[in-house]
């Protein structure tokens, strides 16, 4: 009965039939062979059957995928000898604000009450967390919007975040290193984000900016993920976020025994979707592309007709 779904005859429509325990059950009792689901589990197992999932292992990896992770780990331990700083960035899961659902459990006497429906319409607004990552210090930065997750928006929260947080750990003009997804408000495509890291990061405080993009499908490789993401995500398990002080509260609470801690902030302001940078704007831009995977892997380097500005104040759109 279930041989023609293991290697049967493609033209059978006795493949396309899902057999379950039960309804193997009743197709062997009809046979004449009754049997309860149990045992018929038990036999599937003696011959070899087991429930599996589909497993993604056709097709060829990008012949520069290896390339690309041996260029950003060379990047990470050239900054690192050097005492430079490294920033890992990401937007993580947006979130409804109000009386919803959180996954995860929570230690408590009684369970707490939220909608049953998750509408938007129902909610105080979406936030929008966008996450940097301080490799060499082990601190985590979160700037939580609530418009869209836009590279304006990406751009405005990594430049407020090195010009009050991480360039006070390094000195003046270090060179800065962001390891960034392949898609996403800080991809490798949007024009928006590279002429703002020469705009707003570059030119304003005099610094070298190098962006390394991980592959395609190769986030969870992104220090970001399971060095801060990850703990946030656990710390909240469980735990309606019904208003943005809670969820700010929940970042900022965030600590691991290897001595991570989370700064958490409101990033106010609209951000609108689908600006855009002409060919002559992207022509201005003093960028390198390196020689090892051009598209992923750039530095950005201060214009020489533009004077640092590093005392200015972050953009507060």
């Amino acid at each position: 009965m279930v041989a023609p779904e293991t290697a049967g005859d493609p033209t059978s429509d006795q493949k396309w039939i899902r057999s379950s325990l039960r309804s193997l059950s009743q197709r062997l009792g009809d046979a004449g062979h009754p049997a309860s689901p149990p045992t018929v589990g038990r036999l599937l197992k003696d011959l070899g059957y087991s429930l599996k999932v589909n497993v993604k292992k056709k097709g060829e990896d990008h012949p520069d995928r290896n390339k690309q992770f041996e260029h950003i780990e060379a990047q990470v331990q050239a900054f690192r000898a050097a005492e430079w700083p490294i920033i890992s960035v990401d937007t993580k899961k947006k979130e409804l604000i109000g009386d919803f659902k959180n996954d995860g459990r929570a230690w408590c006497q009684e369970p707490e009450y939220v909608n049953a429906h998750d509408f938007r319409s129902d909610a105080i607004g979406r936030a929008v967390p966008y996450g940097i990552y301080d490799v060499i210090h082990n601190r985590g930065y979160v700037y939580v919007g609530d418009s869209a997750d836009t590279p304006q928006f990406a751009i405005d929260a990594v430049v407020a975040c090195w010009q009050n947080e991480v360039s006070k750990a390094f000195p003046q003009g270090s060179p800065l290193l962001i390891l960034a997804d392949a898609g996403g408000s800080d991809g490798y495509r949007p024009r928006v984000w590279k002429q703002q890291l020469q705009e707003q990061l570059s030119d304003q405080f005099g610094i070298a900016v190098t962006v390394c993009h991980y592959p395609t499908g190769c986030s969870k490789w992104n220090p970001i993920e399971h060095r801060l993401f990850s703990h946030i995500s656990i710390n909240w398990a469980g735990k309606p976020l019904r208003t943005f002080d809670i969820m700010l509260a929940c970042i900022r609470g965030t600590e691991t025994t290897t001595g991570l801690t989370v700064k958490a902030s409101l990033q106010e302001g609209v951000y609108e979707k689908g600006q855009r940078v002409s060919d002559a704007e992207m022509k201005k831009l003093n960028l390198e592309r390196h020689e090892v995977c051009p598209k992923w892997n750039y530095t950005i380097q201060p214009r020489s007709d533009v004077t640092p500005d590093i005392g200015a104040e972050p953009p507060n759109r």
